[in-house]
């Protein structure tokens, strides 16, 4: 543990996944941040506490709990610190999180939430966990590796899980129950210290490229959709038409995003989808419309639309006409009884990283 008064700042990016037919497969990082501000102050000077104190600030503020043993991101890090031999908390600890990136929306809020805790859990224990290994204890906490994989690595990824290893498999069959357990309001310095390791390497990634004038404008419905509801609507089983439909674009895709410059026709219709969109149609009131009235000749500049993770939000990559293509995607929306905001993002390649301010 830090054996002098440390600070410094974690920041994670939001993130989109799917990108059209990239269902639970690829993810972008975008330019809003979850970050935290830690301080641990000197032994010496510590109180007694092992309990951290957390502040909160931005998206999300009335809704986080603030105990250490309930909050998403310290639960996540108290789980790296106990895989890795340390029990508990340094003493006095305090974490001030500013949160960017709206909750429930599709724009990888919890995801964020989880990379931050892996990432604090490691500097706190100084272990130097290598990034692979980061990932390894995210995907333990959160099964699907799109979101949390581009909020660690950054830019344009795809991923997948050795879903058929059998240590991997292992992995996926621990109930989270038991990797971040509910701790009771008496829980003691040995409660849940054993928690179950991550195997090694459960996931895989790859950067693609990314052509730089591209900007992705995020346009949010003022509404949650959980994660959870948007699966549920989703078949259990598709039709090879339909799953060859979205290989086919997604093959395409990946290689026509680093492009430049970027081919209008190409990407709008390597963005199109079968697998997810239409069945969420009826969560997302005015999606239909968006998705197919606004277009590359309709609104020149505009490169593709799509779905942005679960939704609600609307993700465009365009290369200009981004308030045109926002305002229209609004009038669209209000039609349909539905009030959004919008902002255009840089994709950054960055991903999440720890700033030293000691």
């Amino acid at each position: 543990m830090a054996s002098r008064p440390q600070s410094f700042k974690i920041h994670v990016p939001a993130t989109s996944a799917n990108i059209g037919p990239g269902f639970d497969v690829v993810g972008l990082s975008l330019s809003l941040y979850l970050t935290l501000t830690v301080t641990v102050p000197d032994p010496s000077a510590a109180s007694s506490s092992e309990r951290p104190s957390i502040s909160y600030t931005g998206e999300g503020a009335e809704e986080v709990p603030l105990d250490a043993y309930k909050n998403l991101t310290t639960r996540v890090a108290l789980y790296v610190l106990r895989c890795n031999g340390v029990l508990s908390f340094p003493s006095g600890l305090t974490i001030h999180a500013h949160n960017e990136i709206p909750f429930g929306r599709g724009l990888g809020s919890s995801g964020a939430a989880v990379i931050a805790g892996v990432l604090l859990g490691d500097t706190l224990g100084h272990f130097g966990l290598s990034r692979e290994r980061m990932l390894d204890f995210a995907l333990m906490v959160e099964r699907h590796p799109d979101n949390v994989t581009a909020a660690l690595v950054g830019g344009f990824v795809g991923s997948y899980l050795r879903e058929l290893d059998p240590s991997a498999t292992q992995a996926a069959s621990v109930p989270l129950s038991e990797v971040l357990p509910e701790y009771p309001p008496d829980a003691g310095p040995d409660w849940g210290r054993d928690p179950p390791l991550p195997p090694t390497g459960i996931g895989h990634y790859v950067r693609f490229g990314w052509a730089k004038e591209i900007r992705a404008i995020a346009i949010i419905p003022r509404f949650e959709l959980s994660t959870a509801k948007a699966r549920e609507v989703l078949p259990q089983s598709y039709s090879r038409k339909d799953l060859v439909f979205n290989m086919q674009r997604l093959a395409v895709l990946t290689t026509a995003l680093s492009r430049s410059p970027p081919d209008p026709d190409l990407i709008y219709e390597a963005m199109k989808d079968r697998v997810h969109q239409p069945y969420r149609r009826g969560l997302i009131p005015g999606l239909p419309e968006v998705t197919s009235l606004i277009t590359p000749d309709s609104h020149p500049g505009l490169l593709g639309i799509c779905l942005s993770g679960a939704g609600p939000t609307i993700l465009a990559l365009a290369i200009g006409s981004f308030e045109a293509i926002a305002e229209d995607a609004r009038k669209i929306f209000r039609e349909k009884g539905v009030e959004v905001d919008w902002l255009v993002l840089d994709v950054v390649s960055e991903g999440s990283y720890v700033e030293d301010r000691s």
